[in-house]
This record gives structure tokens, sequence and C-alpha cells, in this order.
């Protein structure tokens, strides 16, 4: 397991940097979503999404991922992390995307639920983190 420290862990939970999520997909391709992120007490990269969506399909097929933040907005300071998904599970994910709204809307609850939505959280180990910092 790699570790997130120092910027890198900075870039990910701080502020409201958004995670580009590339997931490979059954035929080879990339899938590449935006989605909110946080780190667990474990280290862990958390996420959240509702079931029938294809992201989530698509990263319990292949069991990775690589995420990639900017450091606030520039594009010059990112953190790339590939991870392996370690947890998928319906509990807590309605209280996690209450948090990570918190975090990104500066509102909680989450405001944009739809009814009859199953919400997932979706945990990922880092197995390789890339910071990256240009003048």
């Amino acid at each position: 397991m790699a570790k997130l420290t120092g910027r890198a862990l900075e870039i990910v939970t701080s502020g409201q940097n958004h995670a580009h999520v590339a997931v490979p997909t059954a035929d080879g391709t990339v899938q590449t979503v935006i989605a909110w992120t946080h780190v667990d007490d474990d280290g862990n990269l958390t996420l959240n999404t509702t079931e029938g969506r294809a992201w989530p399909k698509n990263l319990r097929r292949a069991g990775t991922a690589t995420l990639t933040l900017l450091g606030d907005g520039n594009p010059n300071e990112y953190v790339s992390i590939r991870g392996r998904l370690i947890g998928d599970t319906a509990d807590g994910a309605e209280e996690h995307i209450d948090q990570l709204s918190q975090k990104y809307l500066g509102e909680s609850p989450f405001p944009y639920r739809e009814p009859g939505e199953q919400r997932v959280r979706l945990t990922l180990e880092p197995i390789r983190v890339t910071y990256q910092a240009e003048e």
C-alpha cells in the first residue's frame, strides 16, 4: 500500500478539489468521471455514487481505478493515485454523501437526492501515489 502524505494528502483532503476517476471498461477503453472524494482514517480514498451507474460497475469488474486531482485548480500541480477497490457498501453511504456534500457544497444534508436512489460508498486503497508540481 502506498501512503498519501504531505502536499499530495492536502490536495485530496483540503478544499474542493474534484477527482478525475479513470476506470478501465470491459472493452479495454477507459471511462472517466468527475467525483467527490476524501481520505478515511486508514488513508484510503472514499467515493460515493448511486447504484445503476456504469462507472461503479466497471470499477467492480476491474478492481482498480486511477484518481487525479489538481492542486487548487492548478493544472501544473496534481496528485495521481492508482487504487485498488477494497470497500463497496451501502452501509453508511447516506451519511458519507452528506459529509462529502458539506466538504464540496458547504451544506448538509446532500441536496440532490433522487427518490428511490441507492447510495454506495466505494473505498480505494492507494497502491501508487504520484505527486507533481511544476513552476
